[in-house]
C-alpha cells in the first residue's frame, strides 16, 4: 500500500514538473513570437536611420542644392573647368547627403561633377522609406542627371547605397557607365542573419537588396571596395558579390579599415585608380 502511494506521489510530482516545463516553454515561445512580430513591424528602424534637416542646413561651401532648392534631390559640386564625367553618390543608411561632402572634395579634384543624391525621407526630403521607394527615386535621379549632363555617368553606392545602386543602375543600364560599390553586401538577408542569427530573417525581411541577382546581367564595369576589418558588413559578403560578377570587374581592399573609417585610409591616387578603371576598364 505504502509503495503504491509513493509511486503515485512520484508520478504526480513528475507530472507537475512536466507541466511546469511545458508552461515555461510555451511562455518562451510566445515571447519569441512577440519579438518576431515586433521586429517584422518595426524592421525599418533597424535598417534606416535618416536625419532630417532643412535645405539651408545641408548646403555648404562648394555644394549647392540640386537641381534646385525647390525641387531638392541632393547636392552638386562642380570641378574647376569642364567636367569629364558626372558621378552620383548614394550614401549609407544614416544621416543625410550633406554629411558626405568628402566625396565632392576628393572627386572634383579629378575633374568630376559630383551629385550627392538624397533619399526620400532623409534630409529636407519627404517620402517613404523602403527598397521600392529608394530604388525608384534613384532611377529618377539617374534619368535627370543624364538628361542634364549626358554621358559618361558613374554611380557610387556606399553600404545601403550599394544596394540601391545595384538595383537602380541595372534598370538604367543604358545611362550608366559603371558602378563603384563601397562596403557592399551580396544580399541583405545574409548581413541581417549575421547580426541577428536567432531571427528567421529570410522570412521577415520586406526589403531584399539582392545585389547578386540585380547585377547578374549588368554588363558594365563594377568596382567592389571592401573594408578589411568591417564589422558591420563583414568582408566576406562583399567578396561574395564580387565573385558573382561578370567582367569587367575589380576588387579593392582598404587595409585595416572598418565600415565607417575607410575614407581616411584612401588618397587621391586611390581615387584616380578607381575612376580610371570605371571610365577605361580595358586599360
Amino acid at each position: 500500500m505504502h509503495a503504491k502511494l509513493g509511486a503515485l506521489r512520484k508520478d504526480r510530482w513528475t507530472g507537475l514538473k512536466a507541466m511546469k516545463l511545458t508552461g515555461m516553454l510555451l511562455r518562451l515561445a510566445i515571447a519569441y513570437l512577440i519579438v518576431i512580430a515586433g521586429v517584422a513591424i518595426l524592421q525599418n528602424r533597424f535598417l534606416y536611420f535618416p536625419e532630417k534637416a532643412a535645405t539651408e542646413d545641408v548646403v555648404s561651401d562648394g555644394l549647392r542644392a540640386w537641381p534646385t532648392p525647390e525641387a531638392f534631390r541632393g547636392l552638386v559640386a562642380e570641378p574647376v573647368g569642364s567636367a569629364r564625367a558626372t558621378v552620383i553618390v548614394f550614401h549609407g543608411n544614416a544621416g543625410h547627403a550633406g554629411h558626405r561632402s568628402y566625396y565632392a572634395a576628393a572627386l572634383t579634384q579629378l575633374g568630376l561633377r559630383v551629385i550627392l543624391a538624397e533619399y526620400p525621407g532623409y534630409g529636407p526630403r519627404d517620402g517613404t522609406l523602403g527598397e521600392e521607394s529608394l530604388v525608384a527615386d534613384a532611377q529618377k535621379t539617374i534619368v535627370l542627371a543624364h538628361r542634364l549632363y549626358g554621358a559618361p555617368l558613374l554611380l557610387i553606392g556606399e553600404s545601403l547605397g550599394a544596394g540601391v545602386v545595384a538595383a537602380a543602375g541595372v534598370r538604367e543600364r543604358d545611362k550608366t557607365a559603371g558602378l563603384l560599390l563601397i562596403t557592399p553586401w551580396d544580399r541583405l538577408e545574409h548581413v541581417a542573419a549575421y547580426h541577428y542569427p536567432w531571427l528567421p530573417v529570410k522570412w521577415l525581411l520586406r526589403d531584399q537588396y539582392d545585389s547578386v541577382t540585380h547585377l547578374a546581367s549588368f554588363g558594365r564595369p563594377v568596382l567592389v571596395v571592401i573594408a578589411e576589418r568591417d564589422s558591420i558588413v563583414p568582408p566576406r559578403f562583399g567578396e561574395a558579390l564580387y565573385n558573382s560578377l561578370a567582367e569587367p570587374r575589380r576588387l579593392m581592399v582598404v587595409k585595416a579599415a572598418e565600415h565607417n573609417d575607410w575614407i581616411g585610409r584612401v588618397d587621391e591616387t586611390w581615387w584616380r585608380e578607381a575612376i580610371d578603371f570605371l571610365l577605361t576598364p580595358s586599360r
